[in-house]
């Protein structure tokens, strides 16, 4: 990992844009939908425990996520996705994976197609940039004891505590592990300021030129805008200095 929180602040700025578009809804409601299709129950379900939590966090009413799970687990009729994922490269060689909810295949995957081309980046193969990237938990606090947090979250079962260099803590663990590291750290008197799967990079490609980076937040962002797109991740290492000239 990098000494400095990157994905945390584009994953920031990437959550405040989808809410201001009134996106986010719309993207929780697909993903609890198809995390249902592996049964109804949360407790025995832990991709749709995730996909619960992630929806009260955004502040989803209890009857609307129910609504959205009682349709994938085949209680109620409704549309039929199917998960899909598409690999690609923006500007500079930074990989770009993008996970996506679909009921047609055809469009999305010509959706994305258009996206990479007017962006200056290009679609590639399954397997292409995929290896580069481990679904994992991060659970970011700004500030912090450090060896009080690192205690209960390897007791918990984390797999690693970063210190960056603006202060910041990552806990990293593993995505089945989460949720009860998560817990376990709320219940111990820690509220995370962000927590949440993604997808870390095991490389990353530095960027310290705003046109650049202009390039790549652009794909992103219109990768993003895709209703059938439910994340995009890059191994960007966008230079913080840069990051603050571009808002």
């Amino acid at each position: 990992m990098a000494g400095h929180s990157k994905w945390a602040n584009i994953r920031h700025r990437k959550a405040a844009q989808d809410a201001k578009r009134g996106k986010i809804f719309t993207k929780i409601i697909r993903e609890l939908t198809v995390a249902a299709k592996g049964g109804p129950n949360p407790d025995d379900n832990p991709r749709l425990r995730a996909a619960v939590d992630k929806a009260l966090g955004a502040n989803m009413k209890r009857d609307t996520i129910e609504k959205a799970i009682a349709k994938g687990s085949g209680q109620h009729d409704g549309d039929n996705y199917e998960e899909c994922t598409y690999e690609g490269y923006a500007v500079s060689g930074v990989a770009v994976l993008i996970e996506c909810m679909t009921d047609n295949r055809n469009r999305t995957v010509a959706e994305v197609r258009h996206a990479f081309s007017k962006r200056g980046g290009n679609l590639g193969t399954d397997g292409s940039v995929a290896y580069l990237f481990t679904r994992t938990g991060v659970i970011l606090f700004e500030t912090g004891d450090e060896d009080a947090l690192m205690e209960v979250a390897i007791e918990a079962g984390a797999e690693d505590v970063v210190t960056q260099d603006d202060g910041s803590i990552e806990i990293q663990t593993a995505f089945e592990d989460f949720l009860n590291v998560k817990e376990a750290l709320i219940a111990a008197g820690f509220t995370p300021d962000n927590a949440e799967v993604t997808m870390l990079p095991s490389t990353q490609v530095p960027i310290d030129d705003a046109d650049t980076a202009q390039k790549v937040l652009g794909l992103i962002d219109m990768l993003e805008d895709l209703d059938d797109v439910q994340n995009v991740y890059t191994n960007a290492d966008i230079a913080p200095d840069v990051m603050a000239q571009l808002g």
